[in-house]
């Protein structure tokens, strides 16, 4: 399944509510699920962007329709990638 890459930062609204974000990180990840995607990995960060998700989703119309309900929620705007895993990679390259 496709992997993806996304950068959170909080907004006004995300941050002045930021107690209830972990409310909200298991809210997602059964969206996830519901739709057929997975939260792999959470991480909080620190630098340009507040948060980073590792998640699989069967496709990149069901990964932008979740990344646009939650960016939807006014509590984060995300930027979501496609990731290529080292195989991936190698098979892309072989092919040139």
């Amino acid at each position: 399944m496709p992997k993806y890459i996304t950068m959170l930062k909080y907004t006004q609204l995300g941050i002045k509510n930021i107690k209830q974000a972990p409310g909200r990180l298991d809210a997602a990840k059964k969206a996830f699920k519901a739709a057929g995607a997975e939260v792999k990995d959470y991480y909080l960060v620190m630098g340009q962007y507040d948060a980073i998700v590792v998640c699989e989703a069967p496709d990149d119309d069901t990964m932008a329709k979740l990344a646009l309900t939650t960016g939807s929620q006014g509590n984060v705007q995300t930027e979501t990638v496609r990731a290529f895993t080292e195989d991936e990679y190698r098979n892309l390259i072989a092919g040139l």
